[in-house]
C-alpha cells in the first residue's frame, strides 16, 4: 500500500537573488548537510506542514496563493520517493523534488500507460484537478515526467508513482525526447553519486507563474510551460556544489546541443523562476554555492 502525505500550504512570491556564474572547479566546503546553522529562509514546520519540507531537495514553499505539497513515499526502505507543490487555482504542479543516491538503480520496469493510461494522483481528487479528462491526449504534447520514470527503477511502486498526472507537464516530443532527455540521462548516468554517503538533490519543473513564461493553455485549461528548469545540488566529501539549467520548450530537436548552452547559476535560475532553491542549506553554504556553477567539476565544457 502506498503511503502519501498531502499538506496544505500558503504560497508567496519569492524574492530571488541574481548573480553571474563561473567555471570554478571546487565545491563549497562543509558537505555534512547540517541545516541547524544560521538560516534565514529555511522552510519551517508548522501545523499541517510536513517534516519532509526541511530536506535539502526542497525549495522554499510558496508563501501566498492556494497551494499544497504532496509527498509520495513507498512501503520499503527507500521511503520518500518524490514530492511536489501543487497550485490549486492554476491546476498545475510547480515543481517536483527528489534525491538521487547510489542504489537507486534497478529493473522494476516501466508502468504500462498504453494499457492502463496515466493515473490521476489520488490526493488531487479533492483539490480540483481536471478529473473529467486527461487533457494531454490529442494536445500535441507529451506527458513530460518531472521526476523521471527511469530514475525510479528500484521498485514497481516507486515507478508507478512517477506516472501520476501531478508529476507531468506538457512538453513537445522533440523537446521531451531531445535535450530534456539528454539532461536527464546525464543526471542519471554521470552525476548520480557512486558513494553511499553522497547525495544529489534535484528540483525540476516548468514555468507556470508568469504569463510571459506560459506557451499556451490546452482547451483554455491545461498550462503549457514555455520553459523548463532543473536545479541540482551535490553533496560529497568535498562539500556542496550546485548548478542550474534553463531550457525552452521548443518543437525542435536540440539533442545535439551542448548542455553548457543551458547552464545557469542557481542565483540566475531563482531570478528566472521566482523560486528559492535549496533554502534549507545554512545561509553561508547557500550563498556560496548558488553564485557559481563549477563547469569543470560537473564535467562540462
Amino acid at each position: 500500500m502506498t503511503t502519501k502525505k498531502v499538506f496544505a500550504i500558503i504560497a508567496a512570491t519569492v524574492i530571488a537573488l541574481s548573480s553571474c556564474g563561473s567555471d570554478g572547479d571546487e565545491p563549497t566546503q562543509g558537505g555534512g548537510g547540517n541545516t541547524d546553522k544560521a538560516n534565514s529562509n529555511k522552510n519551517v514546520i508548522k501545523p499541517g506542514i510536513p517534516a519532509e519540507v526541511t530536506r535539502l531537495e526542497f525549495p522554499r514553499l510558496q508563501q501566498s496563493g492556494n497551494n499544497f505539497v504532496v509527498v509520495h513515499s513507498t512501503q520499503d526502505s527507500y521511503g520518500v520517493n518524490y514530492a511536489l507543490e501543487w497550485d490549486i487555482d492554476k491546476k498545475s504542479q510547480r515543481w517536483s523534488c527528489y534525491q538521487m543516491r547510489k542504489g537507486y538503480q534497478g529493473s522494476a520496469g516501466r508502468y504500462d500507460t498504453k494499457k492502463n493510461g496515466y493515473p490521476f494522483d489520488p490526493e488531487l481528487a479533492k483539490h480540483g484537478y481536471y478529473l473529467d479528462y486527461d487533457y494531454f491526449y490529442g494536445s500535441g504534447f507529451d506527458h513530460g515526467h518531472i521526476c523521471p520514470s527511469a530514475d525510479r527503477q528500484y521498485s514497481k511502486e516507486a515507478n508507478y508513482q512517477t506516472f501520476f498526472l501531478s508529476n507531468m507537464q506538457p512538453q513537445y516530443n522533440l523537446f521531451n525526447a531531445g535535450i530534456w532527455q539528454v539532461l536527464e540521462n546525464r543526471i542519471r548516468k554521470a552525476w548520480t553519486p557512486t558513494n553511499t554517503t553522497d547525495v544529489l538533490y534535484v528540483c525540476k519543473g516548468g514555468t507556470i507563474d508568469s504569463e510571459n513564461n506560459i506557451l499556451k493553455r490546452v482547451n483554455d485549461k491545461l498550462i503549457v510551460p514555455k520553459y523548463f528548469f532543473c536545479a541540482l545540488l551535490l553533496k560529497n566529501s568535498l562539500g556542496y556544489r550546485a548548478i542550474g539549467f534553463w531550457m525552452e520548450n521548443k518543437n525542435e530537436d536540440r539533442s545535439r546541443d551542448k548542455l553548457t548552452m543551458y547552464v545557469k547559476s542557481i542565483d540566475e535560475l531563482e531570478r528566472l523562476t521566482g523560486i528559492d532553491f535549496f533554502c534549507n542549506l545554512p545561509d553561508a553554504e547557500e550563498n556560496s554555492v548558488e553564485g557559481n556553477y563549477a563547469l569543470k567539476a560537473w564535467g562540462l565544457n
